[in-house]
């Protein structure tokens, strides 16, 4: 019997032991020989019961499953509303006398690795209301996945397919259609892993085996003539082919009453920025935090809670905001993580009356590497500097590096690396807990900057500053933006102001103190943007501009102001400018629904005045006219900045009532930064992770890994 087998009946084992038993997974990550020439596995297993429960009770029903020598479980989540459960997460170190299981792949000189995968263990679903989960099929190895459901007596105990659900193989997409059924109903799947190309698998007793790929291609077609005068009856049989491993997965999806409204945000909760799409991919380091932040929102429920599957000893903090409620997971890998692709996911719960309602389910996989790299950040009032050593970095180079922000490039020294940038530009994310604000970037490498993917060396380096929110007030922080600033070459240092002021004539600036605006719809609001330069001759050119109802200009419900130039709302009117001064003020409005803030996103260039060829010099372009062709003339690359977008906000509709609505750009508090910031922290974590595309796992004792 395999060992992959095993590890299934040690589950069902396991899971036998207890009633209410909710659901499970298993994964297994071989980690070398021992000195006395055993072999080590780790393997990691959840279940799921009424409660939690704390017990390693296993029993090997065939072969040698060798013994454990380290053990370690806790509960990773839970909850009382509707059916109370517990999901716990064991992590189990295992002496095996043989590698007959744990092959060594001929692709990449290291055992094969199960997938990963995991799933909060107790899901719902309205009856009337589709759904599809898009379960963790991850592979380390990038195998192709598999998920059918078990089928034979040692993958599951009802082996039973629903009617109602579907199971896309290939995909590993669960899909809920409909059913009569309003009850919980079980799954038992199995996860298989194929090689994508044929690989030998090698053993230490000098046998070996061959592994194919599972070739949809491949199929063999077979025609069965009828004794009626219907058409042949065409079927088509698959060459069975094993796969290296298979691991379960096992859960409970419950069908709930119908809901008056399946859309996403009404009833049903909708997860909003900044929580990390599906199938996002995370870099995490071996003893430093890492933080997931959660949002979500439903307009006729109440968003209570976020149900979480994740690693051992991850935590989750959910503060909720009426319609809103947002959550902050954390979690921090250990050296027994170090290398390994770990699964989180989470799907936000709301209440309305005694009834609960769950959001889809996201997904992501974290990247478990060593921190690398020497660095001094320097926070001060309104900036964050960071400087990285160069020596620390193999292939550290300014000219391939950037910010969250690809439109911001960093500087060097003969021995430094250096990126500066204002509290509130280039991509620079604001978190906050109960006592500090926190300002966050990334330093990450790039091929070119249109590029999305790499197969070079990819350098990921954090960094952040820490703000009290209470201490020596010199300095109100609250939605207002600072300045924003920028460093480019052939430019040097230079600034962006956003502001809105009160009238026409731009003599009375709105104070920093009253934000958010409060604004009478088709009244007039008046902004100005000005552009700071230690350069003469520099003019500023506003190429767009949009309104979103959440400071992010790529939320997907916004309404474009000026878009290439061109002036787009018809309340718009241009106000007396110079060349680094652009006022422009327009009618107030509201995002229809319930949105009570507006903010506006603008990008924004900077040029060298009397240069024909730069895009200020182009001025409106419209988008159903012809390019303009110029010949024999290359602009200089110093000639214009790269595009920046700079926002401000939030404008908010005034009430009638004097009632205080809550600011949620910053968790609706006015906060303080001490004026001295002697208590600012400033904080790097770099993770250095060299991927090569068809060599082996390498780990070297140097600044890098491979892997």
């Amino acid at each position: 019997m395999s060992f992959c087998t095993l590890l299934l009946l040690l589950l069902f084992v396991s899971s036998a032991c207890a009633s209410h038993y909710y659901g499970g997974t298993l994964t297994f990550t071989p980690k070398g020989r021992n000195p006395d020439g055993s072999f080590r596995v780790d393997i990691r297993y959840k279940e799921t019961y009424h409660v939690c429960y704390s017990w390693n009770s296993w029993s090997c029903s065939s072969g040698n499953c060798g013994s454990y020598n380290n053990f370690q479980i806790g509960p990773v989540d839970r909850s009382s509303s509707g059916n109370s459960w517990c999901q716990s997460e064991a992590f189990m170190t295992r002496k095996i006398p043989s590698d007959k299981p744990f092959e060594m792949r001929s692709d990449t000189g290291e055992p094969n690795r199960s997938p990963v995968t995991t799933i909060p263990s107790f899901l719902r679903v309205p009856q009337n209301c589709a759904r599809t989960y898009n379960l963790v099929a991850h592979d380390p190895d990038s195998d192709q996945v598999r998920c059918r459901f078990g089928s034979l007596s040692t993958e599951c105990n009802y082996c039973y397919n629903y009617p109602g659900f579907h199971l896309d193989q290939n995909s590993c997409t669960l899909s809920y259609i409909s059913t009569s059924n309003q009850r919980a109903h079980a799954f038992e799947i199995v996860l298989e892993d194929f090689p994508r190309q044929p690989i030998t698998l090698s053993y230490t007793d000098g046998t070996s085996t061959v592994k194919s790929p599972l070739h949809p291609s491949r199929r063999r077609r077979s025609v069965w003539q009828t004794t009626t005068t219907s058409p042949p009856m065409i079927t088509s049989h698959w060459p069975w082919c094993s796969p290296l491993s298979k691991i379960p997965l096992q859960f409970a999806i419950r069908v709930d009453p119908p809901v008056s409204s399946c859309t996403e945000g009404q009833i049903l909760p909708l997860f909003l920025y900044p929580t990390p799409f599906n199938a996002e991919t995370l870099s995490a380091t071996v003893n430093q935090e890492l933080e997931i932040r959660l949002n979500a929102t439903a307009t006729f429920s109440q968003v209570n809670n976020f149900i979480i599957s994740g690693p051992l000893n991850i935590t989750k903090y959910t503060t909720t905001h009426g319609q809103f409620a947002e959550c902050l997971i954390r979690w921090t890998p250990t050296e027994n993580d170090f290398g390994e692709h770990v699964p989180i996911c989470f799907v936000a719960e709301s209440k309305l009356g005694s009834s609960i309602y769950h959001s889809e389910m996201r997904c992501v996989i974290v990247v478990v590497g060593h921190t690398f790299g020497e660095a001094n950040v320097i926070c001060t009032e309104n900036t964050m500097t960071v400087e990285v050593e160069k020596s620390s970095i193999i292939g550290l180079h300014e000219d391939h590096l950037r910010l969250n922000d690809p439109t911001c490039t960093l500087t060097s020294n003969s021995t430094h690396v250096i990126a500066a940038m204002s509290l509130n530009s280039c991509g620079t994310q604001l978190e906050e807990d109960d006592e500090n604000l926190i300002f966050k970037n990334e330093i990450t490498s790039f091929d070119k900057i249109t590029d999305v993917i790499t197969r070079k060396h990819e350098v990921e380096i954090g960094f952040s500053c820490v703000y009290p929110k209470k201490g020596q007030v010199s300095l109100e922080f609250k939605a207002h933006k600072i300045p924003y600033v920028f460093t480019e070459k052939g430019f040097g240092k230079f600034t962006y102001e956003f502001e809105f002021f009160s009238n026409y004539l731009y003599n009375s600036k709105v104070d920093p103190s009253n934000y958010p605006v409060e604004v009478v719809l088709k009244d007039m609001i008046y902004m100005e943007i000005k552009a700071t330069s230690s350069l003469a001759n520099t003019v500023l050119f506003v190429e767009s501009c949009r309104a979103t109802p959440y400071d992010d200009p790529s939320y997907h419900i916004f309404y474009n102001i000026i878009e290439n130039g061109c002036t787009m709302d018809e309340t718009l009117v241009v106000y007396s400018n110079n060349n680094t001064k652009y006022r422009f003020g327009m009618e107030a409005f509201k995002f229809i629904g319930q949105y009570d803030e507006v903010y506006i996103s603008c990008s924004v260039i900077l040029c060298q005045a009397g240069d024909p060829y730069t895009r200020c010099s182009r001025g409106c372009v419209n988008a159903t006219a012809s390019p303009v062709v110029h010949h024999h003339h290359r602009r200089s690359v110093t000639s214009e900045t790269s595009r920046h977008f700079i926002s401000q906000g939030p404008l908010r509709l005034k009430r009638s009532s004097d009632s205080t609505v809550s600011n949620m750009a910053l968790n609706m508090n006015l906060v303080f930064i001490a004026g001295t910031l002697l208590a600012a922290v400033a904080m790097v974590c770099g993770v250095v992770i060299y991927k090569i595309k068809g060599m082996k796992v390498k780990y070297q004792p140097l600044p890098s890994n491979d892997f």
